[in-house]
């Protein structure tokens, strides 16, 4: 089935998308317990009225627990916000959160009877369910976020303070080395993001569009994982500001590509090809030279000549292609050189080896204190790519010949160095290209 949106751009998933073996399975462990609400009543932490409600609900689940609740929904909502707020042993904290959660699965119409509280008190019904964000009981927390993301998602305006809350949450959770809190902070991310309003806070969040990157470039993700990050990409870039700026600040193009071409699941492709097509309409100037550095027309064309299972697909293949033909032409060699540059995947690509380009653009390179000469430099020192080596130093030979007062510079920031060590290069190409760049470095003498 093809990724479907609404009129205003909002992607059209289920509000309680959250769905974690792991946390169930730590739920099923926990629900059995008994509290004692008897005990609170009798210490006055609780009214028997709050009692009565309590034992009203304790261990229904289903049906059972609708026909009670639906009843007075708005006197649970407050009640069990109301627990969070004056009780504070953790297994009685639990199972609060059991019980919200369970309220709320599979019914996110019943989000409302929490929202309510919002209207004589700002701060609620999120304050106590930050706490419990912030707790050093693991399950508390995880049990928390997925609440969070439900009234957020259900909200018609929802609360951006706790979404940047709950957003510098899952990025700490992304650094997880338990796969499933990972996935589960995902998931958080997949639903939440669906709120135009919170997209920016999250764009905004130190280090989370970091983290989201640091999983599509592990080794081996898996297709599932690939298709929830990239759907996270895919909603943020409904929002402009940030179509604009993701690829200069994270480069994903190349990343994105590569994934699609090695990908075996349609969907993870479908994902890829629909967030592109994103980053075509919303932010073209910003996003067109670095689709033509990776060759994405190439690779459109080649997409839209296989056949799919869901139609769709290629209607969006045949979108992309035809805004990339389109656009392409407009582009400058200069603007596709500098993408390919800053995307550190050098190729043989035409600009390279033409003296017309060289002698047309060489002074772009020393522009913003020489920030695309010293590119180049990086690339040499950091890369283990015999193309990427070969192409850099053949560049810096190429800006030396027509701009010879570079040569200090370039000694200063240890690029003369480097090439002399790339002349023992083990590869016959990165040795050739190092060995005539090494003339143009040293004068002609090697």
């Amino acid at each position: 089935m093809a990724i479907q949106t609404s009129n205003d751009g909002v992607a059209e998933v289920p509000l309680a998308l959250v769905s974690n073996s792991f946390l169930d399975e730590l739920t099923a462990g926990l629900r059995a317990r008994p509290i004692p609400w008897e005990g609170y009543q009798r210490a006055t932490l609780i009214t028997q009225a709050e009692l009565n409600y309590i034992k009203a609900v304790e261990k229904k689940t289903g049906e059972d627990l609708s026909r009670v609740v639906d009843k007075e929904g708005n006197v649970y909502g407050e009640l069990l916000i109301s627990l969070l707020q004056k009780l504070v042993r953790v297994d009685t904290i639990q199972s609060i959160l059991i019980l919200i959660d369970d309220l709320l699965l599979d019914h996110d119409e019943r989000a409302a009877y929490f929202l309510q509280l919002g209207q004589t008190d700002a701060s609620l019904p999120y304050a106590p369910l930050l706490k419990c964000l912030r707790s050093e009981d693991s399950f508390i927390a995880l049990k928390a976020s997925k609440i969070l993301t439900t009234l957020l998602c259900a909200s018609p305006k929802p609360n951006t303070e706790a979404a940047g809350e709950l957003f510098r949450w899952t990025t700490a959770q992304l650094q997880s080395k338990n796969p499933a809190e990972v996935d589960l902070s995902v998931q958080v991310l997949e639903s939440a993001l669906r709120q135009r309003n919170v997209r920016i806070v999250y764009w905004n969040t130190p280090q989370a569009v970091d983290a989201l990157v640091r999983i599509l470039k592990m080794e081996n993700p898996g297709p599932q994982m690939q298709y929830q990050v990239i759907y996270c990409f895919w909603i943020l870039t409904f929002n402009e500001e940030i179509a604009q700026e993701l690829n200069r600040k994270y480069d994903v193009i190349p990343q994105l590509v590569d994934i699609a071409k090695s990908a075996i699941k349609e969907k993870v492709i479908r994902v890829i090809i629909a967030t592109l097509k994103n980053l075509v309409e919303n932010a073209p100037e910003a996003n067109l030279a670095a689709m033509a550095a990776v060759k994405l027309l190439q690779f459109s064309e080649n997409l839209s000549s296989r056949k799919w299972s869901d139609s769709e697909i290629l209607e969006d293949v045949n979108f992309l292609k035809a805004e990339l033909q389109e656009n392409f032409h407009t582009l400058s060699t200069f603007e596709v050189y500098k993408a390919e540059l800053l995307s550190s995947r050098l190729t043989w690509s035409p600009p390279h080896l033409s003296d017309q380009f060289w002698t047309k653009n060489w002074k772009e390179l020393k522009k913003e204190n020489y920030a695309l000469l010293r590119l180049l430099a990086r690339l040499l020192s950091t890369s283990n790519d015999a193309i990427v080596l070969s192409v850099a130093a053949s560049d810096i030979g190429q800006y030396v010949k027509r701009d010879p007062s570079s040569k200090k510079f370039l000694q200063d920031i240890g690029v003369k160095q480097r090439i002399m060590e790339l002349m023992a290069h083990p590869d016959q190409e990165v040795r050739y290209n190092s060995v005539n760049t090494s003339w143009s470095l040293i004068g002609g003498k090697v």
